[in-house]
């Protein structure tokens, strides 16, 4: 039936328009960030989806809108510069009475109905600890397959993603009618804000599609958050990050890189070992199985360079390496290396850079 509606088809028409048609009008894309507030302020990696969003929606003509959930209280001024954020065209918020961040049990079935409402092709959040928690849920109740991480857009369909550690990058095409994306915030640029609200605004009061979605999230109790408060800026989003290693031997010494952060006004990571080690909190660390950053300038202190630790830190723009053994791999990916004894280094560093301001 198919073949013979398109000979008649391109019997009536010339085949050059009738190829034109079929080939120059590919299939609206429409995007969904899910925004990731926190106290009340966007998350940088949020400005990244966006951005990716821009990208896969652009050969279509198609649109890029926003979900926010949160307090009322709260989510105000999130809401302010969503609608600033250069590419998106629509916001939609909800406002929950609880002062505590909505769970993914809460978020997922409301994402789910939203993208089934609206048409929605990518869903798209950033690969945070917020993204990776809710848009496997959204994936599984979509039936749909999740790719994660991804570093480049290829086509609609079609995206690159890093895999062993880093040293391999695959490319996925996904055969899915809804794409459902997390996306590396380090490997896109951040949406620009501008100076005026552009995008329109929609309240939501989305019920989930099936009852036994409403009493998932009822079985969830909220205990408690445990925050670990510092005036350092946040280690995923620094422009300088000082990372340390097993070399440091304790924990009191971390106060060494504590000191030189401060000094270039950085952040404090360090590796899954002297984590392991009870030198510093989980939060602190890079690699593979922690955070991924991309800072103007990485100072590797006392760490080897394992092949986790890289996947976590290798496309910084500049790395600095100081070990005292020569042999380290971290000085292969070392733009500069020091072979020196760090508890001499670090603190004669930290005397030379003038205080900050």
């Amino acid at each position: 039936w198919v073949a013979m509606r398109l000979q008649l088809f391109s019997r009536v028409l010339p085949y050059g328009r009738f190829r034109f048609l079929c080939q120059s009008r590919p299939l609206q894309v429409n995007a969904l960030v899910v925004g990731e507030v926190d106290r009340g302020q966007l998350q940088p990696v949020t400005l990244s989806a966006v951005s990716a969003a821009c990208e896969v929606t652009r050969p279509s003509g198609g649109s890029v809108a926003m979900m926010l959930t949160g307090n009322k209280g709260d989510l105000g001024d999130a809401v302010e510069m969503a609608r600033c954020i250069s590419g998106v065209g629509k916001v939609y918020y909800q406002s929950v009475a609880w002062s505590h961040p909505p769970s993914p049990e809460f978020l997922a079935p409301m994402l789910t109905s939203l993208v089934r409402r609206d048409h929605i092709t990518h869903l798209i959040a950033g690969a945070s600890s917020f993204g990776k928690d809710v848009i496997p849920r959204v994936a599984a109740m979509l039936d749909v397959s999740q790719v994660s991480d991804i570093i480049r857009i290829l086509d609609t369909d079609t995206f690159a993603r890093p895999t062993y550690a880093g040293n391999a990058i695959a490319t996925v095409k996904s055969l899915d009618a809804i794409k459902v994306l997390t996306v590396r915030g380090t490997a896109f640029p951040k949406a620009q804000v501008e100076s005026s609200m552009t995008a329109d605004l929609e309240e939501v009061a989305i019920l989930p599609d099936d009852d036994s979605d409403s009493q998932t999230a009822a079985k969830v109790t909220w205990l408690g958050e445990e925050r670990q408060e510092s005036v350092r800026p946040q280690l995923t989003s620094a422009s300088v990050v000082v990372a340390g290693g097993r070399g440091l031997k304790s924990a009191d010494h971390f106060e060494l890189l504590e000191k030189l952060a401060d000094k270039l006004g950085g952040a404090v990571g360090a590796t899954r070992a002297a984590v392991d080690a009870g030198m510093c909190s989980n939060d602190m660390q890079v690699g593979q199985t922690g955070k991924i950053v991309a800072p103007q300038l990485y100072i590797a202190v006392g760490l080897s360079g394992a092949i986790q630790h890289l996947a976590g830190m290798k496309d910084s723009k500049v790395i600095v390496a100081i070990n005292k053994d020569p042999q380290a791999p971290i000085f292969q990916v070392a733009d500069y290396g020091l072979v020196a004894d760090l508890f001499e280094a670090i603190p004669e560093l930290t005397d030379k850079l003038p205080t900050r301001e």
